[in-house]
């Protein structure tokens, strides 16, 4: 019985350790193209994998799991800068007070500027959420969504005007 449980012990403690060593080594993989190193800051968003991927003077600081739009066209493709960032932001659509708990949109937007075939848009954004269970699905609306706890590491950090790229498949 005792060999039984240190076995499980092991097993589960070996898990622990090759875990990070294993996501360090995926996020290691994504590099950003030379044309955007330049940038102070850069989020780079592949759709195929929903991961967002943050980026300080071309150095990979931190990757996310996120959620992207239902459909493929639901989450627009291109690049795109933050134009706003707002704490409690309400639900317009069914009129919720920021910092509900009921509030579809966590209490963290990053709003985006986003202009597809010369129409420009204010209606996309990174947020949180109230459906934990929903980030690294296709679900949204259109939008970009974190877990909370992440996406208040990524609020206080990103600076307006950073540039976003979606991508629909990194190369």
């Amino acid at each position: 019985m005792k060999t039984a449980l240190w076995c499980r012990v092991l097993l589960f403690l070996s898990a622990l350790l090759l875990v990070p060593a294993v996501a360090s080594a995926q996020t290691q993989t994504v590099k950003l193209a030379k044309k955007y190193v330049e940038y102070e800051q850069f989020i780079l968003i592949d759709k195929s994998t929903n991961q967002l991927h943050f980026f300080e003077k071309g150095k990979l600081v931190k990757s996310f799991s996120v959620a992207t739009g239902k459909k493929p066209s639901y989450t627009p493709e291109g690049l795109f800068t933050i134009r706003e960032k707002i704490k409690n932001r309400p639900y317009y659509k069914e009129n919720i007070k920021g910092g509900d708990p009921k509030n579809p949109l966590g209490d963290r937007w990053l709003g985006l500027e986003v202009t597809v075939n010369g129409k420009t848009s204010f209606a996309y954004g990174i947020h949180g959420n109230n459906n934990e269970k929903s980030i690294g699905k296709y679900v949204s609306a259109g939008c970009i969504r974190m877990h909370n706890k992440e996406v208040h590491w990524l609020y206080d950090r990103v600076k307006k005007a950073t540039p976003v790229l979606i991508v629909k498949k990194l190369a």
